[in-house]
């Protein structure tokens, strides 16, 4: 009975449910990182091209890990990145495109 009182520490600072889960960590870092990027870039005008594919990748990558969560705190913090990543795209996407300068 001795095991039923000791409290175990989390195992890792997304999942809620006391197992690890590295895919979905990997995913929600992936995720905030490209929306970070993409919604500083995005608000310079030259920089179109990083923020635009920045923000396209990181909404796939949200989407999937939205698709492969587990826990209520991974989806959170992918609906968060996700959003980043889609106004950094929006904004890169009217400030030039994803190909901007290369084609035309």
């Amino acid at each position: 009975m001795a095991q039923a009182i000791r409290p175990r520490p989390p195992v890792s600072l997304f999942a809620t449910d006391g197992r690890s889960h590295p895919l979905q960590q990997a995913l929600v870092t992936v995720t905030m990182v490209l929306g970070v990027l993409a919604f500083v870039t995005a608000m310079f005008h030259n920089l179109h091209l990083l923020s635009s594919w920045a923000g396209l990748v990181g909404i796939l990558t949200g989407a999937y890990g939205q698709y492969v969560s587990v826990t209520t705190r991974e989806r959170f913090l992918l609906v968060i990145g996700m959003g980043a990543a889609a106004i950094g795209f929006f904004l890169g996407m009217a400030h030039g495109g994803l190909f901007g300068g290369i084609v035309g």
